[in-house]
């Protein structure tokens, strides 16, 4: 897959963000490994491991929103998007944004009040291991919400003037690209 390259200031948060998530899927799997071994192996369990992977898998999905739609990734109905003339492609755009900007400001004044008394009490799972899990996330919820509404309204900013390409296309740029990058790296493996 080849990344939307950021074009705002939001998109760079989005995609700096995002790194994150994709690095703790990396300590999922291996706090997982540890789990299966010391389990398996040493006949010692964590208590922690799966609460763990519970929380980081949480910020995770999260985060996967704000990347996906950076990228421009989210659900689009392409048969009948790339079928009409730009100027209705803008105003499918228009409803596509202020629907997820309705939908996240829904979240963050119906969440508000629970995220604040669940933050402020430091409330927690209430298992064995007992981890912060609802007094971070209810929080993580509302600044990824508005994180999405700003980068809907940056994605229709940044993309208005911009000729869609259509699903499945390639740019002829980005085949230059992949060539080159293809080229260097079996010049590399050969020297």
């Amino acid at each position: 897959m080849i990344e939307v390259r950021p074009k705002t200031a939001i998109d760079y948060i989005s995609l700096g963000i995002s790194r994150v998530g994709m690095f703790l899927v990396a300590v999922i799997v291996a706090i997982m490994f540890y789990e299966v071994v010391m389990r398996y192996f040493f006949e010692k369990p964590t208590l922690w491991v799966n609460e763990m992977s519970l929380w980081i898998g949480g910020f995770i999905y999260l985060l996967a929103a704000l990347y996906v739609l950076q990228q421009r990734g989210h659900i689009r109905i392409t048969l009948l998007y790339d079928a009409v003339p730009r100027w209705l492609q803008r105003v499918f755009d228009v409803i596509s944004t202020v629907c997820i900007v309705i939908f996240g400001a829904m979240i963050i004044h119906g969440g508000f009040n629970e995220a604040v008394q669940k933050y402020d009490r430091w409330e927690t799972f209430g298992t064995a291991w007992d981890p912060p899990i609802p007094a971070t996330m209810k929080p993580a919820i509302l600044i990824i919400a508005a994180l999405i509404i700003l980068q809907a309204i940056a994605n229709l900013i940044a993309d208005w003037n911009e000729t869609p390409v259509p699903e499945g296309h390639v740019d002829a740029d980005e085949v230059g690209e992949l060539k080159s990058a293809y080229r260097q790296t079996v010049t590399d493996r050969h020297d």
